[in-house]
């Protein structure tokens, strides 16, 4: 099966033969992860952090 890099588009093969899938290469792996870190990519909330889990992340508001 064929799916296309993340990165930079190129299709590569879905196998166990490539280490870096779903990516085509090295480079486009560690590209991938330094938009990460870099928190370029976000996963989205429903809810805005307050500052009270910011300073208590234990802290769940049951209301």
């Amino acid at each position: 099966m064929l799916v296309d890099c993340p990165t930079c588009k190129t299709p590569v093969e879905w196998s166990e033969k490539n280490p870096h899938r779903p990516f085509c290469s090295d480079r486009c792996r560690l590209i991938d992860l330094g938009a990460w870190a870099s928190e370029d990519y976000r996963i989205p909330s429903r809810e805005p952090v307050s500052e009270d889990d910011l300073i208590n992340p234990d802290h769940h508001d049951t209301h």
